[in-house]
């Protein structure tokens, strides 16, 4: 996985150190995130409380307790969750981009697509960077080399195919919820934005559908990378980048199991939603680039293209710093959150 890449690349060093230390403490912001959009799309469904906020914490906190549970009580659901989850939300979210590209058709939302309302270069690049923790899933592939048949061959291509379907599936979706609703409804229903663009479509119950879609998506997320920010942590510390009693095993888990699950519910239930993805898209964007770097250096080893490992590093080295500095002006917060979060990170 990354973590051994990291250390191949650069050796047991304080910087390789401090990169897995970040890469576990992103994989917390991701979690959080994940929770976050759990806890902002359960209440559509059922309200607990009647109170917004309350129903929130309640329904996020759950969700990673729930997943905790289910990880403690067997790796092998959690393989056979994540098996059904994306078959079960990729025919929904497949069947709304049909529904929703016929929808167009004569919708008066249409113009909103005009590149008169696009914000300016820089704009549109932070707010693509801002949510680059959404490709962190990507990550994950390289962990599973082990269980695959001709890795060389297969893993490679399982990059390039996946990440390009989901740069089109991002796409589409995007230009059917901008083209489909006022921007003012996006805004007011941003949470849940996409079960409200199926809306005008399917009635109230596409934006079941989609919200339970949505929970789905959420929930399968945190049950994988609750698995996948253990096993990290895990790695890290034997190496001793971390305190090596995090290879120690509670309930025949690994400790950083439990570890991750409550750092993810303080996260959750104290920090801002956006000074969180500023710092988890940070993270990832470094560790991305620091891993592009790692190829170029190991390609005669790897038998990697060099010149896509050096591509891949300049532009996610670029676009981390333009992030950072778009940023540091309408979201200070966010930013400050991500410095200090890597630099806790190198001094652990």
């Amino acid at each position: 996985g990354t973590v051994k890449f990291i250390n191949q690349g650069f050796g047991t060093t304080v910087f390789s150190g401090g990169l897995n230390n970040l890469l576990w403490v992103s994989y917390v912001i991701m979690l959080a995130l994940y929770a976050s959009a759990f806890g902002s799309y359960a209440p559509n469904l059922a309200d607990l409380t009647g109170d917004k906020t309350l129903n929130f914490h309640i329904y996020a906190s759950g969700i990673v307790i729930l997943a905790t549970v289910i990880n403690y009580y067997s790796i092998k659901v959690v393989g056979k969750i994540e098996e059904y989850a994306v078959i079960v939300k990729m025919v929904i979210l497949l069947a709304f981009v049909a529904v929703g590209v016929f929808g167009l058709i004569g919708n008066t939302n249409l113009e909103q697509l005009s590149p008169m309302h696009w914000e300016g270069p820089a704009q549109l690049l932070t707010g693509g960077m801002v949510i680059f923790v959404a490709y962190e899933g990507f990550e994950l592939i390289a962990n599973a080399t082990p269980d695959i048949k001709a890795p060389e061959k297969n893993i490679p291509r399982a990059y390039y195919y996946s990440v390009v379907f989901v740069i089109a599936l991002y796409v589409v979706i995007a230009l059917v919820t901008v083209g489909s609703l006022p921007f003012g409804e996006i805004a007011s229903a941003e949470d849940y934005v996409l079960a409200e663009a199926a809306r005008p479509m399917l009635g109230a119950a596409g934006f079941t559908v989609i919200t339970v879609a949505a929970l789905i998506s959420t929930f399968s997320a945190i049950n994988a990378s609750l698995y996948g920010g253990s096993r990290v942590s895990y790695e890290i510390a034997e190496d001793d980048e971390l305190p090596h009693e995090l290879t120690r095993k509670l309930w025949d888990q690994p400790v950083g199991l439990l570890i991750t699950a409550c750092l993810t519910l303080l996260l959750t239930n104290t920090l801002n939603l956006e000074s969180i993805s500023t710092a988890g898209s940070a993270g990832f964007l470094l560790i991305f680039s620091v891993v592009n770097f790692a190829g170029y250096k190991l390609s005669a080893q790897t038998g990697s293209n060099k010149a896509v490992c050096l591509l891949g590093f300049l532009l996610c080295g670029t676009a981390l710093v333009v992030l950072l500095t778009q940023q540091y002006t309408s979201n200070r917060t966010g930013v400050i959150v991500a410095v200090s979060v890597a630099a806790i990170c190198f001094l652990i």
